[in-house]
């Protein structure tokens, strides 16, 4: 018998590469089926999530898989069948998840999952978690909850002055 050998393409190798370089300092990726999109639609969806700091790559699911254990990545191999498009977030996973699933309301596109962080969530877990609030509106509601007793503090004190100055100006008034 004859010794049966893989011949590995260079091309695919540097295709998988390209992937984990990517892929490697993000941990944030959320998975779509893109049929039905056109090339505008998909222009279109690529420059929302520019502006919150996300890309949308088509991506060959075998490469994908490839990829993504190679870095360690849980198992996502059910979210990658059929075309595929991943959605490759920064830190702000939840802006990107919001304007995926408003973007999926007037078209076809379907979320089929995500891997955030090392947590796997299918659909309807990624439908919550774009129902969150961001990091960045989270931060604000806690300095606004910081702030609401020294403000409120402000308020007290200077409500003292002020009625007494309206009191001068009613008894001013009274008086003419």
């Amino acid at each position: 018998m004859s010794d049966y050998t893989v011949k590995i393409q260079p091309e695919k190798v540097a295709a998988i590469n390209a992937l984990k370089e990517e892929f490697g300092g993000v941990d944030n990726f959320i998975f779509t089926d893109y049929r039905g999109l056109t090339v505008e639609q998909i222009s279109e969806l690529r420059g929302k999530l520019k502006e919150s700091g996300s890309t949308y790559k088509v991506v060959k699911n075998r490469f994908a898989k490839i990829a993504l254990k190679e870095l360690d990545k849980p198992e996502v191999g059910d979210m990658l069948v059929g075309p595929t498009a991943v959605v490759v977030s920064g830190d702000e996973a939840s802006s990107a998840a919001k304007e995926l699933f408003a973007f999926a309301k007037d078209t076809p596109v379907e979320i089929k999952g995500g891997l955030i962080g090392s947590d796997v969530f299918d659909k309807s877990q990624m439908e919550a978690f774009s129902k969150l609030p961001s990091k960045q509106e989270l931060i604000a509601k806690l300095l606004g909850t910081m702030n609401a007793p020294i403000q409120n503090f402000v308020y007290v004190l200077n409500a003292v002055p002020e009625k007494f100055v309206r009191t001068l100006q009613a008894v001013a008034d009274s008086k003419e």
